[in-house]
């Protein structure tokens, strides 16, 4: 039986997420740019269920999409979820028997940039114990900041950690992350706040509403969003020019934290 127009596993082991992209600076001066994106939403422990399953997804190899190690946790190719599960052990946070999901770009025509994927991390008894940010610079480097996750089910998530890894060179080490989000359902909402001892210096925001993880809606959403890398690429290098010409601050790249996970 073809897997076109089913649900390969219960929801939310596999989507995708039509949507965009925000940011807006708000100090010393405004700027702001939004873009159209999808993203897959996977538990991570059935990667090759759904390389079997699906025709233009794939694990490991070339296809119209697809997810490789190599982009993600280590990027050594090594499993993603021992690499997680290790970090959470370092903080005591036990995630044996419990599912995790990420949240990413995929690859596209064999090509990514994630300049966040996000991972939802649940323990055995199915309550979200964490979640793992993990963040890529242009210059090829990536840092994680692994939070633990205590609120209500249903409630918006609160979190918040100081930044350790630089990532736009017109801002600086000395700031704040605060996060407000949603565990992802029919709707996308995820917002990242961005505080320095001036207040507010940007907002990023990921929104989208969800769509069944088909042959049928991989083809459908490629056909939208054929270049959709090249134009994450693209476009973070224009908003740098933008932000330069209008006379932002230049901060040198400090060296990469000690440690990849905080």
């Amino acid at each position: 039986m073809q897997p076109d127009d089913k649900i390969l596993s219960s929801p939310p082991a596999c989507a995708l997420y039509t949507g965009s992209v925000y940011h807006e600076r708000h100090h010393p001066f405004t700027h702001r740019f939004r873009y159209r994106v999808f993203m897959v939403w996977l538990d991570i422990d059935r990667l090759e269920i759904l390389d079997r399953t699906l025709r233009f997804f794939s694990f490991g190899k070339w296809n119209v999409i697809g997810i490789s190690n190599h982009d993600h946790a280590a990027r050594d190719g090594s499993a993603i979820r021992p690499w997680i599960e290790q970090a959470a052990h370092r903080k005591q946070i036990d995630l044996t028997g419990g599912r995790i999901f990420m949240l990413a770009f995929p690859r596209l025509w064999g090509y990514v940039f994630n300049p966040l994927t996000i991972y939802f991390c649940y323990g055995a008894d199915g309550a979200l114990k964490a979640i793992l940010y993990q963040v890529k610079n242009t210059f090829g480097e990536q840092h994680s900041y692994l939070l633990p996750v205590t609120r209500e089910k249903g409630e918006k998530i609160t979190q918040q950690c100081a930044k350790a890894f630089h990532v736009s060179p017109f801002i600086g080490m000395d700031c704040t992350y605060k996060f407000r989000l949603y565990e992802p359902g029919e709707r996308l909402d995820i917002a990242i706040h961005q505080f320095t001892p001036d207040g507010k210096i940007l907002t990023a925001t990921w929104q989208g509403i969800r769509r069944d993880l088909t042959d049928r809606m991989i083809v459908k959403t490629v056909l939208r969003f054929p270049m959709m890398t090249i134009k994450i690429i693209a476009g973070i290098h224009r908003e740098a020019f933008s932000l330069w010409r209008k006379g932002a601050t230049y901060h040198k790249k400090p060296p990469a934290p000690p440690h990849d996970v905080s």
